[in-house]
């Protein structure tokens, strides 16, 4: 019986590894998809910040260009100021330099205040700038590699398909059976499960000592008392050779 019950082994570790690439495969386009948007959030904080710059340097321009304005208005206004006829002209000239002077002044203030934000801007692009040389390289070494991790799982898929059907073929009929209606029932797909610690590895429920010396013998089917599922030892054929 031992050679029978080495075939379920085999036969349900291949199982375990087809259900875990299965569902590796069916789940590679949500996985990919959540790499390319990690790296996009690393490349949206990015352009965040330079479009921050690129606003700042825009105010800016704007308040030269308010500035270069408004020096011409007091130009204009000052030409006035020295050329008033009467007392009415100098002050409604003396009143335009007041205020396009105060105007002035303020947009070279706001200069002064956006310059400070740049350089703020600046530097922390500069700290990020590894970051932002290597970005796309790093996304696509990593989309390139998940790639790859995906094919290799697809030909591994492949390969145990074809392994357990020629594994499956030379089960008993009874005991195919009994494997398929096990693997089926489970959510797990686990039909064959190691005894660890006295317990059975699959629903966790103590065997009783009988059961666990007839479970390490292994010279016959033994199904856990509380699940059904068939039950083995790892390493038994040593402990035999030791015995």
């Amino acid at each position: 019986m031992i050679p029978d019950l080495d075939k379920l082994i085999e036969l349900q570790v291949t199982d375990t590894n087809l259900r875990r690439l299965k569902k590796s495969i069916e789940t590679a386009e949500a996985r990919r998809a959540e790499i390319e948007q990690e790296f996009e959030q690393h490349a949206f904080s990015i352009r965040e910040i330079q479009n921050r710059r690129d606003t700042l340097n825009a105010k800016r321009a704007d308040a030269e260009k308010q500035i270069a304005e408004n020096k011409t208005y007091l130009e204009r206004a000052e030409r006035n100021l020295k050329h008033a006829q009467n007392s009415k002209e100098y002050e409604t000239a003396m009143r335009e330099t007041d205020a396009l002077q105060k105007q002035i002044g303020a947009f070279e203030t706001q200069i002064v205040e956006v310059l400070e934000e740049v350089e703020g801007v600046e530097k922390e692009l500069a700290e990020r700038a590894d970051e932002i040389n290597t970005l796309d390289a790093k996304r696509a070494e990593a989309l390139k590699e998940f790639d790859a991790q995906i094919a290799a799982h697809n030909k591994e898929f492949k390969t145990e398909t074809g392994h357990r059907e020629t594994a499956f073929a030379t089960l008993p009929e009874r005991l195919a059976a009994i494997y398929n209606r096990l693997a089926q029932r489970s959510r797990d797909g686990i039909a064959v499960a190691e005894v660890v610690n006295g317990s059975c590895s699959a629903c966790y429920v103590l065997l009783r000592p009988q059961v666990q010396v007839n479970v390490k013998k292994g010279d016959e089917i033994i199904t856990c008392e509380n699940c059904t599922r068939i039950m083995y030892i790892r390493g038994r054929e040593s402990s035999e050779a030791s015995a």
